[in-house]
């Protein structure tokens, strides 16, 4: 008997796609999830959270092809492209200047586009 095996793709799982809260409150993104998210400093970023469950900390993101006004602006320094989210992290709490928060970005359904969830992660900043 022979089974006809569909192997994973190792490539697809090698990496975590993540980005960091940075101390001055930018959101910055891993060079992984810099690739496969294909991030230009001449794009935005939508950022918002369950409508449902607004206690949710995880968050949710669309990448726009345009810099609209309803849209975070891509800024791009070296390598590394982050977005200046400040005022919405201090808006919504998150203590990012004792706290260590990441987040996980994982792809998800939602209709007829893609949008990717922020699942947070926090870790304490070593002293």
């Amino acid at each position: 008997m022979q089974i006809d095996i569909d192997f994973f793709n190792a490539s697809e799982f090698d990496a975590r796609l993540k980005c960091t809260i940075q101390k001055t409150g930018k959101l910055g993104f891993n060079e992984v999830a810099i690739n496969k998210l294909q991030l230009s400093d001449r794009k935005g970023i939508k950022i918002g959270r369950n409508k449902e469950n607004q206690d949710e900390e995880n968050l949710y993101m669309v990448i726009v092809d345009e810099i609209s006004t309803d849209a975070f602006k891509i800024n791009k320094a070296g390598k590394y492209y982050y977005v200046n989210t400040k005022t919405l992290f201090d808006k919504l709490g998150f203590d990012y200047r004792n706290i260590n928060i990441m987040f996980d970005i994982v792809e998800i359904e939602n209709g007829d586009r893609v949008v990717y969830k922020l699942i947070k992660r926090e870790v304490s900043r070593k002293k």
